[in-house]
């Protein structure tokens, strides 16, 4: 992804710095600084040489994920295009939309998985602090995720009417986290995970 820079002169590194910042409409935050030339001073302190920075745009964590992934379909020959990027907190969330979305979610959504497990290791490779990934198809992952808590719910009722504990089927790790998300807040019940993967399961249980 290719970033925008600029190199500006200053009688200081901070006016440079400035400059740079004005042509860009952007804030300190949003660029990385690199020093080219420091300012000096002749005679009479007269600045016989200005400062020079180049300064650039860091990439966007939403814009930079909407390549990785426009760039994983196009070579898989998937029709389908971003319909939105979002980046909020440590999440950048994008939903996808067209003809192929059946092939893009795959067999339980493993194909979603793998296709949102890659672009945040490829987001992910150069950072120190880690982004997280999330890929939805036309709403598929909301709607499995209101499908999940309202399961959850319902479940963790069965248990406090039976004073029995339920063992969930198999779910992978982000199914796992929805239940325990879910339940969290209720007062009775306590959820925890049980099993290797990838057979591992949530229990719901009352609080002891």
């Amino acid at each position: 992804m290719e970033l925008q820079t600029v190199e500006k002169k200053g009688k200081t590194i901070d006016e440079a710095i400035k400059a740079a910042l004005d042509e860009l409409n952007c804030s300190i935050d949003d660029v990385t600084v690199e020093v080219l030339e420091e300012p000096s001073k002749g005679l009479l302190g007269l600045v016989k040489k200005p400062a020079l920075v180049r300064v650039t745009l860091k990439a966007k964590p939403e814009k930079e994920a909407s390549s990785l992934v426009k760039e994983i379909l196009q070579k898989m020959g998937l029709d389908c295009q971003v319909e939105s990027a979002q980046f909020s907190g440590d999440t950048v969330r994008i939903n996808l939309s067209g003809k192929d979305m059946g092939l893009v979610i795959g067999h339980k959504g493993e194909t979603l998985d793998a296709l949102q497990f890659i672009v945040g290791l490829m987001l992910n490779k150069k950072r120190e602090e880690k982004i997280r990934v999330v890929i939805d198809v036309e709403n598929y992952r909301k709607k499995k995720e209101e499908s999940l808590e309202a399961l959850a719910l319902r479940l963790s009722d069965k248990v406090k009417k039976t004073k029995k504990q339920i063992i969930m089927r198999p779910m992978t790790s982000q199914e796992r986290r929805i239940i325990h998300t879910a339940l969290q807040g209720d007062p009775l019940i306590t959820t925890y995970s049980l099993g290797e993967e990838p057979n591992r399961k949530v229990v719901i249980a009352l609080k002891k």
